[in-house]
């Protein structure tokens, strides 16, 4: 059963198109392993815009979005603003898990174990087969 599709505002879709062909590192590096629904076979989107966010890797089947945080997200004032914006969108029904950029490079296996885990998760919470 396919969930209902999120609004977004569409002043995102040349940003999101944007951020796709600008990626950091750490999200081509992640991306590879995401790509072509190697994640057990869920199909993610990369900069997926979201009601009123963009969201770094996005999968629709799940509610399920992988933010990937750089230097600028130590700051306090980013930090409240991520915290308001999965509370938004927990509101959607949409998990978020996010990771450092140092993460992605330094401990990529515990990076996929970590999504592999949610991602069985959410199967299961969404009685998905």
């Amino acid at each position: 059963m396919r969930r209902p599709i999120i609004p977004y505002n569409p002043k995102f879709k040349e940003r999101a198109r944007f951020l796709r062909n600008n990626s950091t590192k750490s999200e081509r590096l992640l991306w590879k392993y995401l790509k072509g629904k190697q994640m057990l076979g869920f199909d993610f989107h990369r900069q997926r815009p979201v009601d009123q966010y963009i969201i770094d890797f996005f999968c629709q089947e799940l509610y399920l979005g992988i933010e990937l945080d750089g230097y600028t997200h130590h700051f306090v004032e980013t930090a409240k603003k991520d915290v308001q914006r999965e509370k938004r969108l927990s509101k959607f029904g949409v998990k978020i898990i996010r990771f450092w950029d140092d993460e992605v490079f330094k401990d990529l296996d515990n990076v996929l174990r970590v999504i592999k885990h949610t991602v069985e998760e959410r199967k299961s919470e969404l009685s998905l087969n």
